[in-house]
This record gives C-alpha cells, structure tokens and sequence, in this order.
C-alpha cells in the first residue's frame, strides 16, 4: 500500500492530537513587509499568527486614531459621553456615603422632630442626586456606546473598501508572492481587531482613566491609608489580568489556527467529494477531520481552565481587599477618624473600580492587537502596483489595430536573473488574421498572452499596438482591447447569463446567445430548467470541463475588443465540437486579431501563422503546410500526435 505523508494513523494508532496532526495540516500565515522606498516586498512565513505585546507600533495606533477622527463630531459626541459617564459615575458612592451620613443622622434625631424632618429632607435629596446621577451616566454610557460603535462600523466600512479596491489595483507580480489565505485574514481579522480598537478601546481607554484617577483622588481625599489599601488591589488585579488576556489571547489565536484547519479540510473535502466517494476515502477523510477536532476541543479546555483560573484569582484578591478595607476602614470609624458614610464611600469605589481594571488586560490585548492588525493592513493599503499608468498615459487609439512585439525579452520577477522566460521575441498580430503559438510545456506560450494585456512588463524591447508602447497607454483603454479566454477557466457563483456578459454587463440577450451559439453551448442551455438564468452552482461546478471551457470562451467572444487570445480554452472540448467552434466563430471575429494558444494541434493549424516557442524562444514559424515541410520540432509534434490519433480511434 502507498502512504503518503499526510495520510492519518489507524484509529487503533491514534496518539495525542499533537502528535498524530498531518504537519501539512499546520496553517502558515504570510507577512509581507513593503519597503515603501523601493517597494519592495519582503515575505516570510509564521507558523501562527502572532500579536506581539512588546512591538506596539505608536504610529500605527496614532493613524487609526487619525481615521476615527475623522469622524469629528460623532468622535466629539462619544468621548463627551465618556467624560461624563465617568464623572457621574464617581458621583454615585459620594452620594451614597452621604446618604449613609444622613441615615445614621436620621437615627440619632429619632426624638427631634425638626431635626428628624431635615435628615428625611437631606436623605430625600441625596436619594433623588443618586437616581440622578445614575440616570445621567446611563444616557451617557449609551450615547458612548451608539456613536462609538456608529464610528468603528463607519472605519470598518471605509477600511473593507480601500482593502478591497487595493487588492484589485495591486499587480498580478504581488498576487503571485500572496497567499490568499493571508489576504483573507488581513481582510477579516484584522479589519476587526482595528474596528474594535475604535468603537471600544479609544472610549475604554477614556473612561478607565477617568475613573481610576478620579477614584484614587477621592479616596486618598479620604483618607490615605484607607485609600491605599482600596486601590492596593488594582496593582495586582490589573497585573493578573493582563497576564491572563495574553494567555487567552495566545489560546485563542491557537484555536483559530485549528479551526482554520477545519475549514480548510472541510471545504477541501467538500470540494472533492466526486474524488473521496470515487476512492472510498470516507474513513480516511473523517479519521483527518477528528485529529483536528481533537486539537481545537484540546485548546478550548486549555482556555477555559485559564479563564477560570484568573477570574477566580482576581476575584479573591479583590475580596481580600475589600475585607481589609471593611476591617480596618470599621476600626477606624469607631475611633471617629472616618464616618460610616465614608467607609461606605470607600467599599463603593471599589466596586465601581473592580471591572474597569479588570479591564487593563483587555486595554493591553487591545492596543498591541490594533497595532498588529493596523500594520499588516497599512503594509499592504501603502503598497503602489508596479503596473500601473505612467503620468502621461493616454487612452489607446486603434486605427489599423496591429499588435507587435520587437525584440521582447521577460523574466518573472521571482525568477533567477539569467533565466529569461522569453528571448528575442519578434511577432506581428494583424485584424483579421490568427496567430497560433505551440511549444512544449514551459516554453512561455500563456506568458506572451499575459504581456499582451499588460498583466507584467516586458524586461526588455517593447509591445506596440498601433504603434504606440503598451506602457504609454492606460491600462482600462488597453484591457477593453483585448479578451483573454484563460488556460483555467473561472465562473462565477452566478447564473449562466452572468457569466457570459461578465465582461459586458450591459449586453443584450441576443448578444449573450450569438456568442454561446459560436461556442457551441446555446442547445445545451436552452434545455436547462430556467436557460439562461440557470445557476452554474460554486465555480461552475454544475457544468463538465468542456462546458466551462466553452462558457468562458462565450465571454471572451462577448466583449467587442480589437484581440482575442484563446489560452489553450479548447483542452477538454472533444475534436467534433472543436472544430464547431471554429467553423462558427470564423464569422464573429473576422474583424479581430486572434491569437489561440495551444498543445494540440488540431486546435490552430488552421492559423495564417503559427510560431513554435521552446525554451522562451522562436525556433519554427510558418503556416501548417509550410511547417510540416520544414520538418523540425512542428513536424515532430505533428507525426506524435497523430500517432497517438490513430491508436485511440484503434
């Protein structure tokens, strides 16, 4: 039996989840780092997805502020809220000691009439300051909540739109180098962790300050040793808690590691499910799934016992604090030193300072993850394309629509310096005419159609159209002018009418028929249940390979551009249909240039030209005829593959 590296133990072999997990399974998250001098990108993987206290980038936390900002008055609105909220919340133990004062006042005039009446009097008013103050902080705390969360969803919004428009303009180069897992996580996660920083953490950290200064104050106010001993337990809860939020945190970001995993094994699996029934890999798949399951239900158990045993601590120093103050803080009131009222004024800014500094450790967790997410965001909303227009780019102007290429050389920009994709590459492209290019795998056939949409730039020499550089022109006028029908075809998770006029959204519905009549496809959706309005299901995976080749080749066709490239589109069309396709779509390009890529020959040996390409270089070039009789590498390819003809009709 074969084994391969990721293949799960038996269930009778499992060990713990740790040692059994595939190493595959592990998900690396990529950092790009943007030399903004350069631009330069250098990237790098992590085996988690850290956020590091000891890094907090200062400028980072100061743009998002700068973003949240923006929003001034509803910025103003908030943080006046928080002011206020806070202060009325110290208010509330003043008035409650007070009215402690007033009750034990009211108990000791019981036989003073006048006496007994202005301590109900001092009593009522203090109760009615009390629901006052509560009332008050309430409408703040919620004015504080509605306009800060108004402003976290407003630069989450603004920050989803600039993320997803960047990653649309940044160059296919870029792309290459990206995992779009990380381009996800950066487009999710951390637009989160920076919306939270704003709707929550900038009010928190207001509010905390308010309250743990102005508590302090009074309570020394008090007296100072029993203020001290009050606030002695926010060194230590504040501490405990912070230890405790990077713990969980760390937790927590392992767990999503692991539910990553599971998503990713799921939608894999579901992917797949023809090849798993096919191979009777039920077993194996769920034996996968289990050793990751085991992994996260591992690590929530880890982080439950954290944040049990944290809270358990902070909440018996806490107590401890407070039975020393109610101790002391009693002996002290028999002696007179303080009132009751005060004593009682001291027990309450306690509890109203419990949570907040329990809070320190989110504060903490906060802030460095606001600097992580900002960074990783920043690094990638700063980056400029390396295609992009030029100052002077002007909109192409076709006249006689001639596409050259003179003299290109190109070398991927990830490739070593002396290995050049293409060489020496000289091609005209005329309307009217078709350009067949063939060559063994490698040879740099789909490259020469990503030059022509200006997908990277040539090294060296230059591509014209019409005479004028393709660098010198815009790239939206450019890729109007040219339909790339892809080696891999894409659809959409939309209906068939989509898909085709994706490239035209305004096509009418006989434009969206001729062209898949001329790729051979219109029979076969006018017999779908809705015809056009048919859904293609999650990339098209209700259709056959064939069927999406020729969909794609229907919205290459759509679009009226001046060059058509056809990336090896027919490899999974049989040679019958083939050869329908072509015969049909003599008539809806006869007026463009067409450029048609591929392995099998039957596929372009009808081109007016055809170049074989090996090794980035143009060996043959000639029509059919011409090179069958040059007998070269063409001749070679020919007399295999009718060979291989001839044995399958065999």
């Amino acid at each position: 039996m074969v084994r391969f590296p990721d293949q799960p133990k038996k269930p009778d072999q499992f060990d713990a989840p740790e040692a059994c997990c595939p190493a595959y399974l592990k998900v690396s998250f990529v950092t790009v780092a943007a030399d903004s001098a350069n631009k330069r990108l250098d990237l790098h993987f992590d085996g988690r997805y850290k956020i590091d206290v000891s890094k907090v980038d200062a400028g980072v936390l100061w743009r998002i502020s700068a973003m949240a900002f923006q929003n001034r008055w509803r910025m103003a609105v908030a943080i006046t809220a928080t002011l206020l909220a806070g202060t009325f919340q110290l208010f509330v133990p003043q008035f409650l000691g007070q009215a402690v004062d007033e009750a034990q006042g009211l108990l000791g005039a019981a036989g003073e009439t006048v006496a007994r009446a202005k301590a109900e009097e001092a009593l009522l008013t203090t109760a009615l300051l009390l629901i006052g103050a509560s009332t008050a902080r309430g409408f703040c705390t919620m004015m504080q909540n509605y306009q800060g969360e108004a402003v976290g969803q407003i630069i989450g919004y603004d920050l989803r739109m600039a993320y997803y428009k960047q990653i649309q303009r940044l160059s296919l180069s870029w792309h290459d180098k990206v995992h779009s897992g990380d381009l996800m996580t950066r487009g999710i996660l951390d637009i989160e962790g920076v919306r939270l920083w704003v709707d929550t953490g900038i009010l928190r950290f207001i509010l905390l300050s308010v309250l743990i200064t102005g508590g302090a104050i009074t309570l020394l106010q008090i007296d100072v040793v029993l203020g001290l001993l009050s606030l002695s337990f926010v060194p230590v809860v504040g501490l405990t808690a912070s230890i405790a939020r990077l713990k969980l945190r760390d937790t927590w970001l392992a767990l999503q590691e692991e539910l990553s995993t599971l998503t990713k094994v799921m939608e894999e699996n579901l992917g797949g499910i023809r090849v798993v029934r096919a191979f009777a890999s039920q077993v194996f798949e769920l034996q996968r799934y289990d050793i990751i399951s085991a992994k996260a239900l591992a690590m929530s158990h880890r982080r439950i016992a954290l944040f049990v045993r944290s809270t358990t601590s902070m909440t018996f120093v806490y107590f401890c604090s407070m039975g020393l103050v109610l101790w002391i803080g009693g002996e002290k009131a028999m002696e007179g030193e303080i009132t009751l009222g005060e004593l009682a004024e001291c027990l309450a800014f306690m509890t109203i300072l419990q949570m907040p500094v329990r809070q320190i450790g989110w504060m903490i967790n906060s802030i460095a993850r606001a600097s992580t997410c900002g960074g990783r965001l920043f690094n990638v909303l700063d980056l400029e394309p390396s295609i992009a227009d030029s100052a002077d780019a002007r909109p192409l102007a076709i006249t006689d629509g001639v596409l050259r290429f003179e003299d290109v050389d190109f070398a991927y920009p990830a490739s070593a310096r002396d290995h050049r994709t293409l060489t020496g590459i000289n091609l005209e492209i005329r309307p009217g005419k078709t350009v067949g290019i063939v060559g063994p795998p490698g040879a740099g056939k789909s490259t020469i159609a990503h030059l022509i949409a200006r997908y990277y730039d040539v090294s060296a020499g230059r591509i014209t159209f019409d005479g004028q550089d393709l660098r010198d022109v815009t790239l939206e006028s450019l890729r109007q002018s040219v339909s790339i029908v892809q080696q891999q075809p894409f659809l959409f998770t939309a209906s068939v009418d989509h898909n085709v006029a994706y490239g035209d959204p305004w096509a009418g519905r006989s434009s969206i028929e001729r062209s898949s009549a001329a790729a051979q496809l219109h029979n076969y959706i006018k017999k779908l249940p809705t015809g056009y309005g048919t859904l293609v299901g999650e990339r098209g995976v209700s259709l056959s390979g064939g069927q999406r080749q020729r969909l794609s080749i229907a919205r290459g066709v759509l679009v009226d551009s001046n060059v058509l490239v056809l990336d090896d589109s027919t490899a999974a069309v049989d040679a019958a249909t083939e050869q329908r396709i072509r015969s049909a779509m003599k008539e809806v390009v006869k007026e463009r240039a067409v450029v048609i890529i591929a392995h099998r020959l039957s596929s372009l040996m009808h081109a007016d030209e055809i170049i074989f390409l090996e090794d980035g270089h143009i060996v043959e070039r000639g029509n059919h005829e011409e090179l069958l009789a040059l007998g070269g590498r063409y001749r070679e390819l020919f007399d295999l593959q009718s060979i291989d003809d001839h044995e399958d009709g065999a």
